[in-house]
């Protein structure tokens, strides 16, 4: 019941949705029969508000403010001895499965490729074992691009998982009976900082190893010009900001129970 909630609100208050809805919610007010004037006012005060909110969202300068926000965590130094034991890869609801190109094989897309690609280039590097964590189709798709693109076997699969929460438990039954709790954590740089809070509550050592950071970019024209790729990275950035909040009220509310 939890996750069909998380993802209808994820719907109703993110972008697009979120704007559009409190546009709509205007333009029926407007639009209504016998609407006074302070209703129409309220009217086109929501109207304006989540056209404005879509608008400022989609820009670029907005989105990558949003993501240089969350993005906390810097980028893995494989220079240094990486203190691990194990590479962990989270999913992201980002793959394939039966693409005629691979034989009707499983694969990789998008983030989740980038993921598995560094992944595998830290494994090489460090020689050090794969797990590989998600729903059922995110894992196949995982483990088949590792093995055929990569020459790497993956040694530990979750595939129960929902969300980050149950990525991080449900990995606590995985390597940890074998004496394994220091790993290297892959996952978008966006989604690192409360993955790698979620998995040291389940007991991990972590070394973050974020895919995607944003560098800081120089300013132009087309900076404020909306286009769908800003929108998307703003909804990103958005969904984990709420989510680290979420997560941090519910370790008050852990602790406060503990307390008493």
């Amino acid at each position: 019941m939890l996750i069909p909630l998380k993802s209808l609100l994820h719907t109703l208050l993110l972008p697009p949705g979120g704007p559009l809805l409190l546009a709509t919610a205007g333009a029926c007010l407007i639009a209504r029969r016998g609407a006074g004037v302070r209703s129409r006012r309220v009217g086109w005060t929501l109207l304006w508000c989540g056209l404005a909110t879509l608008w400022l969202l989609a820009i670029p300068l907005v989105a990558d403010a949003l993501s240089r926000a969350v993005q906390r965590c810097p980028a893995l130094d494989l220079s240094r001895p990486v203190q691990a034991q194990a590479i962990v890869i989270l999913g992201g609801l980002s793959h394939r499965l039966h693409m005629s190109e691979y034989g009707g094989e499983p694969a990789a897309s998008l983030e989740l490729l980038e993921k598995v690609n560094y992944a595998a280039f830290v494994a090489r590097r460090t020689g050090l074992p794969v797990a590989v964590s998600g729903a059922r189709d995110e894992t196949l798709a995982m483990r088949a691009s590792l093995a055929r693109d990569f020459q790497i076997e993956t040694r530990w699969v979750e595939n129960r998982s929902r969300d980050t929460f149950q990525n991080a438990q449900f990995c606590a039954e995985l390597p940890k009976p074998s004496g394994i709790t220091r790993i290297v954590l892959v996952t978008s740089a966006d989604h690192e900082w409360r993955a790698m809070h979620e998995f040291v509550s389940a007991g991990f050592s972590v070394v973050p190893a974020p895919i995607g950071l944003d560098m800081p970019g120089v300013i132009r024209l087309k900076s404020f010009v909306p286009d769908v790729d800003a929108l998307s990275r703003s909804t990103t950035a958005l969904y984990e900001l709420l989510g680290d909040l979420a997560r941090q009220g519910w370790e008050i509310l852990h602790l406060r129970r503990h307390s008493r």
